[in-house]
């Protein structure tokens, strides 16, 4: 072992390979995952690492080797906490604090834990002309997500700087991708109504050709804030994958908008809607349920595995909603959904899916203006994620694949 002047501790790479448990061969395949870093001994022909950083990985590999087999995933976070009633982001409970601040402003706390008042995102002319040009190019029939994940490429090849993955950068690239990906979205109403320049009014006005009233607008800013983060979604898992092998950001936030074309994640205000829509055409909820149970399927809006009663977005969303006229009979056959599906079975409660589906239903949005709310609050997010995964040693996130196939040697086919 070595003892530096400066006080580092180097050690060679018989040591390192004593201290991890391995032989001097895995320690440089180590070096090429990222996972060590190594320095050419001035003195002797090998290698030599720094001892803390050896230390440290084998402290890891030795926690890893003692989770029972088949235990789930589990990442360190300091974002999001959920419990059976509530959640926080960065220890604050997420409904106050969405109650309180506007989306930007909710977005800087769980990037940097300080709250800017009156905070803007804006679009640079470059990645949004580009973003406008790439998504104008697609087919008619495109969905929200087709438009966001090319738009969201666009902005990158518009970024020079993408690769950059410092703090700084990364916090830069998050404030003008928001913007971008819906300054690049088509406008449903007139571009006079994009007001003053908060996120919201902007993304109004590419959801209806409604004109935006003061207390549906808070709405749609206040599902925007609270749907910001909600832990390891699988989406947000997506993220931090590829922000563990340190994909750029915008690569990282396509990896999460790639997760949202499944039918499981992130579909589920599209359904929800049209059953409100039904709903409301049939004059009650009672026949639309009964159809679902009947053809076996889910009754869209219920139902949460991370929550016990109602999902607390869900009533927030309802609370704010009771505010706006043109949401009572939406709200109303919401209402009745939940008393209807819960009639047989107990326990089932509104999650935020329905009460989305209420604002997007009243507020003359189509069935797919769910789906574009999340999946541009979410962005924030899965920055969040991204910026904590860059701090973390690269390629953690590799599982071992469990092996079912047929044992070798098998014969030549």
């Amino acid at each position: 072992m070595n003892d530096q002047a400066d006080g580092e501790r180097r050690i060679s790479t018989r040591e390192a390979a004593e201290l991890l448990g391995v032989k001097p061969a895995t320690v440089y395949a180590y070096v090429s995952r990222g996972q060590l870093t190594s320095r050419r001994d001035p003195v002797g022909r090998g290698s030599s690492f720094d001892a803390r950083e050896v230390e440290a990985l084998a402290l890891r590999s030795r926690r890893e080797a003692a989770a029972p087999p088949g235990a789930e995933l589990s990442v360190r976070t300091s974002l999001t906490l959920i419990e059976p009633d509530r959640y926080y982001f960065r220890g604050v409970d997420a409904v106050e604090l969405a109650s309180r601040y506007r989306y930007e402003e909710v977005a800087e706390w769980l990037w940097t834990g300080t709250l800017p008042r009156g905070a803007r995102f804006t679009a640079p002319p470059q990645a949004l002309a580009a973003a406008r040009r790439a998504v104008a190019a697609l087919p008619e029939h495109s969905g929200p997500i087709d438009r966001l994940r090319v738009a969201t490429a666009a902005a990158a090849v518009a970024d020079p700087l993408r690769f950059d993955l410092s703090a700084e950068a990364v916090l830069g690239s998050a404030r003008c991708l928001i913007p971008t990906l819906v300054g690049a979205l088509p406008e449903v109403g007139p571009a006079g109504w994009r007001g003053d320049g908060r996120l919201a009014r902007q993304l109004w006005s590419r959801l209806t050709a409604h004109e935006p009233d003061p207390d549906a607008l808070a709405v749609l800013d206040l599902a925007l804030t609270l749907l910001i983060d909600h832990d390891l979604a699988a989406s947000t898992l997506a993220v931090r994958v590829a922000a563990s092998a340190r994909a750029h950001p915008y690569a990282a936030v396509s990896a999460g908008l790639g997760v949202l074309e499944g039918p499981l994640h992130g579909a589920a205000g599209r359904l929800a809607h049209r059953m409100l829509v039904e709903a409301l055409e049939q004059g009650g909820a009672a026949p639309v349920v009964a159809d679902h149970l009947r053809a076996g399927r889910r009754v869209p809006g219920l139902g949460h595995r991370l929550y016990e009663g109602e999902d607390p977005r869900a009533t927030a969303l309802f609370a704010r909603l009771e505010g706006v006229p043109q949401a009572g009979p939406a709200l109303a056959a919401a209402r009745e959904v939940v008393a209807t599906a819960s009639a047989r079975r107990g326990g089932l409660h509104a999650n935020v899916d329905l009460a989305l589906a209420v604002l997007t239903v009243s507020c003359g949005m189509p069935a797919e203006a769910g789906e574009t709310v999340f999946a541009v609050s979410r962005t924030a997010g899965w920055m969040a994620h991204a910026l904590e995964e860059y701090q973390e040693r690269p390629l953690r996130m590799r599982p071992s694949g469990q092996y079912q196939g047929p044992r070798p040697p098998q014969p030549m086919p």
